[in-house]
């Protein structure tokens, strides 16, 4: 049993500190900025800490045990996360940290990082447009993540992995500290972008959104059992009307009897979520400029990232499915970006 609560919990950090600043001014709000390392070294030790807590947790009779963290390697299990879902009661400690305690950080973060500019520059109107861009497309990912909190339960994450360190200190240092690195660096290179390259940035964003959130769509009702469905536009004979009708999207059955879409975005590549997170993660950067690739650094490591994740996972399907696995991957070739990889 899951509690479902992230998007409100996201709003009632919103609102107190939104009380905060208004009391005291967005001045008093740039201590996240001035505490940076002091937070950072908190957020590290504070995942070693619950590392060492769950592993010694999952020796407990009774624990589920993730296939990948139950080496024998006490290093290694540690790392990777030995237990699948450790929880206190129904507290379960994966999806809480997945959500939660990183993501409303980040948003934190970049607000302090607005109120660091608004102070540089004299007042919240001087904000430059590329502060603004690249925060309200984070702070949009991370509400949009938090309002679907279901579909993280179809995720590889919670499904196949266990809860050790690396997923601690990704949740709780790797994701609000560097992900919000963008803002970050427009504190003190403050670029002013104009209309047309605001828009330019805006539509690379809208677009990667549009692929993420559409194919992640598809899955999770695919996964719940409902057959998402693509719309084709249909010429009437001896008519210039066009209409449009709904047809469910094809896919294929495995001698499991699991069921594999081949059409729709998961026709085009295996992942085309990891596509449409790759192409907002380069519109968050395009705000900072050109001028150092220390900002291009996030799209960079999202990219391996996204690439070991889909090596792991097709690794698993192989296991998983065997033969049917390699005539799937001969109805669906590209890995995550069509006609590149």
């Amino acid at each position: 049993m899951y509690k479902i609560n992230a998007f409100s919990t996201m709003l009632l950090a919103l609102g107190l500190t939104g009380g905060y600043i208004w009391r005291y001014g967005f001045e008093s709000f740039t201590f996240i900025y001035d505490k940076w390392v002091g937070l950072v070294t908190a957020s590290i030790l504070m995942s070693v800490i619950q590392g060492i807590g769950c592993y010694a947790a999952s020796f407990r009779p009774g624990a589920l045990l993730a296939l990948g963290g139950n080496s024998g390697n006490p290093i290694y299990d540690f790392f990777i996360g030995r237990e699948l879902n450790p929880s206190i009661g129904y507290f379960d400690l994966k999806s809480f940290n997945e959500l939660r305690p990183g993501l409303i950080l980040w948003v934190l973060i970049d607000i302090s990082m607005i109120c660091e500019q608004a102070v540089r520059r004299g007042g919240l109107e001087k904000v430059t447009d590329s502060m603004w861009l690249a925060t309200a497309f984070q702070i949009f990912y991370v509400l949009d993540a938090l309002y679907n909190e279901p579909a993280i339960f179809t995720t590889m994450d919670i499904t196949t992995d266990g809860f050790g360190f690396m997923l601690g200190v990704g949740d709780l240092a790797w994701v609000p500290f560097v992900y919000s690195l963008q803002p970050r660096f427009l504190v003190f290179r403050q670029n002013e972008l104009g209309i047309p390259a605001a828009i330019a940035v805006l539509a690379v964003n809208g677009l990667g959104y549009y692929i993420f959130r559409a194919a992640n769509g598809e899955k999770n009702d695919f996964r719940n059992g409902k057959n998402p469905k693509s719309a084709y536009a249909v010429n009437a004979v001896d008519s210039l009307l066009t209409s449009i009708i709904w047809i469910d999207l094809k896919y294929m059955t495995t001698e499991r009897g699991s069921k594999l879409l081949i059409e729709g975005w998961w026709g085009k590549s295996r992942h085309p979520n990891y596509m449409g997170d790759l192409i907002m993660a380069f519109a968050w950067s395009l705000p900072t400029g050109f001028e150092t690739p220390i900002t291009y650094f996030y799209v960079a490591y999202f990219a391996v990232l996204l690439i070991h994740r889909q090596m792991r996972d097709d690794e698993n399907c192989e296991k998983k499915y065997g033969k049917d696995w390699h005539r799937y991957c001969e109805k669906v070739p590209y890995r995550i970006i069509p006609y590149v990889y």
